[in-house]
């Protein structure tokens, strides 16, 4: 089954290119992340920490 599947992506014109974009996107996700986690302020974080021990 996957020589079946095999075959016909290599017929595709241009099908070597999603691989690749697939992997740009997937880096510049999780750069992105990465940069939204690390510059997120520490007192909003203790705030937001605290959310679940408040009684109201």
């Amino acid at each position: 089954m996957f020589e079946q599947i095999k075959h016909n992506m290599e017929t595709i014109e241009g099908v070597a290119i999603y691989p690749i974009v697939s992997l740009l996107i997937f880096f510049v996700f999780f750069i992105g992340l990465g940069i939204w986690v690390f510059s997120y302020k520490k007192d909003k974080i203790t705030e937001l920490s605290q959310i679940p021990l408040n009684d109201n």
